[in-house]
């Protein structure tokens, strides 16, 4: 946060007329209105004496000003506390894992792969490719025959050796139909607030998301 300060007022009056490159900026409280108008009244024409229903006004205008202030803190009050708890409840979500919208895959804890994709139309050979960085297929996964809707794939990431030859990130490739959306599971290991008060962000290894982006949580 910028901090702004007010430049010396000692010098001539010359030097007091000149633009500051600093201006402190003080609200005028309840408390110095009511001097104001004691000193006002006070010093006001005997024969010409304020009029009583200007005094009504200016004490409204102050009242106004001084309920809109408070108003103002209460309002900034709220959105610390609903901040706070939306990053309390996003932060409960540390460990688990999510089903986001993604063509990318990575392992989780133990090392596996799934995700699933959507089909609008049944189709009768489908399988999933997961691809490595430098276009490789790293493992098909054969489908089969499969109706419309939702289709779930996994992968404990060994060959059939035994062998295991993932950890990476993979993009997953949907082959012998044409999926309507690909989502993987992730695994949420932080979360982040940002400065500006925005919504918390989930940070996974294939990115961060808002806690909106989960179609599903384990």
């Amino acid at each position: 946060m910028n901090t702004i300060t007010s430049s010396s007022t000692t010098g001539s009056a010359d030097s007091l007329l000149q633009p500051s490159t600093g201006v402190a900026q003080r609200s005028i409280m309840q408390t110095d209105f009511l001097t104001l108008l004691t000193a006002q009244l006070k010093y006001q024409d005997p024969f010409n004496p304020t009029d009583n229903a200007d005094l009504v006004a200016q004490m409204a205008t102050i009242s106004n000003t001084s309920g809109i202030a408070e108003m103002n803190q209460s309002l900034a009050s709220i959105k610390e506390t609903l901040a706070g708890n939306r990053l309390g409840d996003a932060a409960s979500w540390i460990g688990h894992s999510m089903l986001v919208t993604s063509n990318i895959a990575a392992p989780d804890s133990v090392g596996s792969y799934a995700g699933q994709f959507t089909l609008d139309a049944a189709a009768n050979a489908v399988s999933v490719d997961l691809i490595d960085g430098n276009g490789n297929v790293v493992k098909t996964i054969d489908m089969g025959a499969r109706e419309a809707g939702d289709a779930n794939f996994f992968w404990d990431g060994y060959d059939d050796t035994g062998t295991y030859i993932a950890g990476q990130s993979l993009q997953v490739k949907v082959r012998g139909a044409s999926p309507t959306n690909v989502a993987t599971w992730a695994s949420i290991a932080a979360v982040q607030s940002p400065a500006d008060g925005t919504a918390s962000r989930l940070i996974t290894p294939i990115g961060s998301f808002s806690p909106a982006d989960a179609l599903k949580l384990t």
